[in-house]
């Protein structure tokens, strides 16, 4: 569980309201259904417009998903299980895989190709495959939320343009110049906020997201093809610690 993507949504919101509270305190005068529908209307139609809605339809709720959950488990832990299953196979066979508790269920799966005699190329081919489909979808939810950040800001230029001209065309209308400029000033500020607070902040997240799947996948994909090969733990640690910075390689060294 990620508690940071929270706390930060959490604390943006609590910023913008605390403004309003020292202002005044009148939330009703920040709504306007107007800049609502352009900056949420313009926003989805101009990601319709980039994105096919396959691509819409998962990419958004990955996004949130993974926005809030994380990997948890780190590199480190990961070669310490593969060692530990790598034993179990060692003294065991491949067969004892079967039984055997991981915690990453990608690790899971190659142990299962194990146990159940899949060869190598198979074992390597399968696992690589569904390791770029994930990051590919990774990927895709990340530029459908860029999109959105990149697009939302412009919306809300355009909910501005829209309010002042109506603005200027009501000038004999007193009443129409307040809600003109309620649209005109709310259309920015839902653009920013929506931009900076939610949609550009999980793009982000989803390309960290990205980069530790592919580096944690891999090293997974490596050590179940060393177990297949019936490699020692030692070996199979070995090779698995070029996955980790040289700071930390150390901590798992063992001394003599």
């Amino acid at each position: 569980m990620d508690f940071a993507t929270g706390l930060g949504i959490i604390g943006g919101i609590a910023t913008i309201c605390a403004i309003i509270l020292i202002d005044g305190g009148n939330f009703g005068a920040f709504y306007d259904k107007h800049a609502v529908i352009i900056i949420f209307g313009g926003a989805a139609a101009a990601t319709m417009v980039r994105f096919p809605f396959t691509v819409i339809g998962h990419g958004l709720p990955m996004g949130l998903r993974f926005a809030f959950t994380m990997r948890s488990i780190h590199p480190r832990e990961l070669i310490d299980e593969i060692t530990r299953v790598a034993d179990v196979a060692r003294r065991l066979g491949p067969v004892a895989l079967e039984n055997a508790k991981v915690s990453d269920p990608f690790l899971q799966q190659g142990l299962r190709y194990i146990a159940d005699g899949y060869d190598k190329e198979f074992i390597r081919n399968t696992m690589e495959r569904d390791r770029d489909n994930f990051l590919q979808r990774l990927d895709e939810g990340s530029k459908v939320y860029r999109a959105i950040g990149d697009c939302a800001p412009a919306w809300g230029m355009i909910g501005t343009i829209l309010g002042m001209v109506t603005m200027f065309a009501n000038m004999s209308d007193p009443s129409r110049l307040g809600p003109a400029m309620a649209t005109a000033l709310l259309a920015t500020l839902y653009g920013a906020v929506i931009a900076n607070m939610v949609a550009l902040p999980l793009a982000d997240k989803l390309h960290i997201k990205l980069e530790e799947e592919e580096i944690s996948r891999t090293l997974i994909i490596d050590g179940v093809l060393q177990m297949r090969d019936a490699k020692s733990p030692t070996l199979v640690r070995e090779m698995l610690l070029a996955y980790l910075p040289d700071h930390h390689r150390s901590d798992m060294t063992p001394t003599s």
